[in-house]
């Protein structure tokens, strides 16, 4: 039994090496392609916008912040963009998210990819049991997505194209200062996997990569986090970059950055050694 549970380990251990390491993918292949962003005034959705306009896509970008969206839509034409169509939104209003859906198939004439990235601000804090805050970052985080993905299904059916959700490593790991967040996250979780299964079971042509992603520099992660996490933060380019990838490959989950994918695989395995790991990395 010894010999047998550690060739798994060694097996199981190729196999994850193998996923993490794979071949990047082609931008040519994004050339033309029909891609709706949300969250995109910064951050990683930002980065992602560009990474897009560099392959020659077609674009459309929601956020809620005019002034930030059109400079990065003057970005995007300038990187060589095919095209890109703006649309304020607040994702907490199912109104404002049918809006979205209504103005990017107009304007892109169908949808290849839809890139589901936005978040709603919330404190860095220990649980303060404020319930309401809790709802409302549920609407914007994690119903607004289905929301969309749902209103997208019949375009992306008929183009073969792929869902793109942006989610975290505290979406399979419980750490502290992110109670809510990370409901939103799991819940992210729990929905994007099923929902993969039956899309499989009805023979729909689209694919679902759910992005596991770790401590990213983006401005607003670092004002929340500091002095409060002992821990490096991995650049929103290259993290935008990997998502990308990951989802023109049609991957059903990727993680970046490095020690994100080994987190997930031995979450399980020691407990206790987890907990007391992830609470001597916070303040």
């Amino acid at each position: 039994m010894g010999y047998f549970m550690k060739g798994s380990c060694a097996v199981a251990f190729v196999a994850l090496l193998g996923y993490l390491y794979r071949d990047t993918f082609d931008p040519a292949s994004l050339a033309n392609a029909k891609v709706l962003v949300t969250g995109a005034s910064t951050g990683i959705g930002e980065e992602m916008a560009y990474h897009y306009s560099r392959a020659g896509a077609h674009l459309v970008l929601t956020a809620r912040r005019e002034n930030a969206l059109l400079k990065v839509k003057v970005k995007c034409l300038e990187l060589g963009a095919k095209s890109v169509s703006l649309v304020l939104a607040d994702m907490g209003s199912s109104v404002d998210r049918e809006r979205v859906m209504e103005a990017a198939i107009a304007a892109l004439g169908g949808l290849d990819y839809l890139v589901l990235n936005h978040i709603g601000s919330t404190p860095f804090k220990m649980w303060d049991g404020d319930v309401n805050h809790t709802r409302w970052l549920m609407e914007v985080n994690f119903i607004s997505y289905i929301h969309l993905a749902t209103m997208a299904l019949p375009q992306l059916t008929e183009s073969k194209g792929s869902i793109i959700v942006l989610s975290s490593l505290t979406g399979k790991v419980g750490t502290p200062y992110t109670t809510s967040y990370g409901a939103t996250k799991f819940a992210l979780d729990g929905f994007f996997w099923s929902l993969r299964h039956e899309l499989a079971m009805k023979k729909v042509p689209v694919s679902i990569t759910l992005c596991v992603l770790g401590l990213i520099d983006t401005q607003s992660a670092m004002e929340k986090v500091k002095d409060k996490v002992s821990m490096s933060a991995y650049p929103a380019q290259d993290a935008a970059l990997a998502v990308i990838s990951a989802g023109t490959r049609r991957v059903r989950e990727m993680y970046y950055p490095w020690y994100v994918g080994p987190v997930c695989f031995i979450r399980d395995w020691f407990p206790e050694g987890r907990d007391w790991a992830i609470q001597m990395s916070y303040s």
